[in-house]
């Protein structure tokens, strides 16, 4: 089926949702550059990567406002980990190579 013959809303819907990807890769871009700034400046402090506490109050913040937009609180604690997880694993490689490993 050519896109031509699909029905107006659902072109129009399926171009809001690529403009909503757009919008979060870049807000994930920018996110990811301020917690290489977060890791860099642990590794030169001598802070762990992780954070446990901070991350249990991220966890719930965002519950909180997955609750209030209508978003399942459970999937974006799971988005929220995946994140994390990364994070984390940029803030190991930096405190390695700060530390000359």
């Amino acid at each position: 089926m050519s896109s031509s013959s699909l029905p107006k809303e659902l072109l129009e819907l399926r171009a809001s949702i690529d403009n909503i990807d757009a919008a979060l890769i870049h807000m994930l871009a920018e996110r990811f550059r301020c917690t290489k700034e977060v890791g860099l400046l642990k590794a030169q402090n001598g802070l762990a990567p992780a954070d446990p506490a901070r991350e249990k109050l991220q966890v719930e913040r965002l519950r909180s406002l997955a609750q209030s937009s209508g978003l399942d609180p459970d999937f974006a604690e799971k988005f929220l980990n995946f994140i994390v997880k990364e994070v984390i694993r940029h803030h190991e490689t930096t405190a390695a190579k700060e530390n000359g490993a």
